[in-house]
């Protein structure tokens, strides 16, 4: 049994670690003041906010991948966006990953029963 593993497999490795921690960061930055203020905000589109929120849980992942897609693409506003520093598109590009991670991985319904435990003062 060869137990040598390639050069080649340590690329997606790392790719994969970066796009976790880089998603993980973003999330702790914006999910978790996202989740603590549809736990406590008395707002009138706070249902708005949580509907949009809630996308990944009710959409298909391929149907929100394609979303992305188009979104990202070189027509949508991803390629506007990505313009603006001489790429033609955020599709396919590692900033396009962190995108979609982050928007796949919102905080959900996951994080409003800890929000609820936070006392109000804090």
């Amino acid at each position: 049994m060869n137990l040598h593993v390639s050069a080649d497999i340590w690329q997606p490795i790392r790719l994969t670690l970066e796009l976790a921690a880089i998603t993980t960061v973003i999330l702790m930055i914006v999910g978790t003041p996202i989740a603590w203020w549809l736990t406590r905000s008395k707002a009138w589109w706070k249902e708005a906010v949580a509907a949009l929120v809630a996308i990944p849980l009710v959409l298909p992942p391929t149907v929100l991948g394609f979303y992305l897609l188009v979104a990202l693409g070189p027509s949508g506003p991803g390629g506007a966006l990505a313009s603006l520093w001489g790429a033609r598109t955020l599709a396919f590009t590692f900033p396009g990953l962190v995108i979609g991670s982050v928007l796949f991985s919102m905080p959900k319904g996951s994080a409003v029963p800890i929000c609820l435990d936070i006392p109000p003062a804090v």
